[in-house]
């Protein structure tokens, strides 16, 4: 991509940032250079403290893809198998879970295990801690209380819903096997080996510099933050905070191997359920593969929160890395239609 079209491109990024007011930072980058980079709105609305290119963001669910790593990490060390049941994983008890949910079901979104948030049929998010105060669901262990005790949704393989709680089980998996806690084990073994120096696992009352508020816009045109909103620190479903210079390092070193071996990496990526409701989105280990005419378009990670909406995508035929980070409820979806519209 040459400059002129980086500066097409760009032209084209800020009239949509700002038409829909967005907030936070928008970078792209191919095997080499970076080809465009901004940052728009405030990290902090009541000092007026802009958003740079090295704020942290909170990602949701766009972490995911960590917790499927860690876990495809520990079957290279021949500690779990992606067929290993859930029952021979954890000693918690699960009265009303089929005894076939396999690792491989879990990562794929197909178990069919009960989830503490059903995106499907629950809207607010924070609804959840009306009965259980955000502020203690500190441990991975937390969560469990909250789904546990249901019943299945189908049986296991039968078909691809989206389950935060399945991503929980995983992160305890990871605990279990590694003897470390879910987000020291990814610190270790994925953000350093990647480069991500400036990424973690953040607690909200105990934020680092440069980090961005989650902002929530009422219809009134009042805002408050969404320090009540989620969970205190995040974990295997979502919650890490990245910089969109960090996450372009995570995809390289995933792509270059460094994170797993090219066989691992190539499971990883491997298209294994599709989404029902648009027939070219599939799901990997952790991550959304998009088709165009059967081929892969994109490889991508995406999250929502309230106050939080992240998209970060790999085009392999472009070589183009793309992170998009926001500390509003909605922008980078809108953002990367209109980059992908122009290339």
């Amino acid at each position: 991509m040459n400059k002129k079209l980086n500066s097409n491109v760009m032209e084209l990024v800020k009239e949509q940032c700002d038409k829909i007011n967005f907030s936070g930072v928008i970078l792209g980058k191919d095997n080499e250079d970076v080809l465009f980079e901004s940052a728009f709105g405030f990290a902090n609305r009541s000092d007026k403290l802009e958003n740079n290119m090295d704020t942290r963001f909170g990602i949701a669910s766009g972490c995911k893809i960590f917790t499927a790593v860690a876990i495809c990490q520990l079957v290279e060390k021949g500690l779990l198998t992606f067929e290993t049941k859930l029952e021979d994983c954890l000693e918690a008890n699960f009265p009303h879970f089929d005894e076939k949910v396999t690792v491989h079901h879990l990562l794929t979104h197909t178990s069919g295990v009960p989830d503490y948030f059903d995106e499907a049929v629950m809207d607010d998010f924070e609804d959840l801690w009306k009965q259980n105060p955000m502020y203690r669901i500190k441990r991975l262990e937390d969560f469990l209380p909250l789904f546990q005790d249901q019943k299945m949704m189908f049986s296991p393989g039968e078909k691809f819903h989206y389950n935060n709680g399945g991503f929980i089980l995983l992160g305890l998996i990871v605990e279990s096997i590694s003897r470390q806690k879910f987000q020291d084990y990814v610190v270790e073994h994925i953000f350093s080996p990647a480069e991500m120096k400036e990424s973690g696992y953040f607690s909200f009352d105990c934020l680092p510099g440069n980090t961005a508020l989650g902002y929530i816009d009422e219809e009134d045109g009042s805002w408050r933050t969404n320090i009540y909103s989620l969970p205190i620190i995040g974990g295997s479903d979502g919650g890490a905070f990245i910089t969109a210079k960090d996450m372009i390092r995570f995809w390289e070193a995933l792509l270059t191997n460094r994170l797993l071996k090219e066989d691992m990496t190539r499971k990883l990526l491997t298209p294994y359920a599709q989404e029902e409701v648009d027939g070219d989105e599939y799901y990997g280990y952790g991550v959304w593969i998009s088709k165009k005419d059967d081929d892969i378009f994109k490889y991508h990670v995406m999250g929502y929160d309230p106050g939080v909406s992240f998209a970060s995508s790999f085009y392999p035929k472009l070589g183009l890395k793309l992170v998009i980070p926001s500390n509003r409820s909605w922008g980078p979806h809108d953002v990367t239609e209109t980059i992908e519209d122009y290339l």
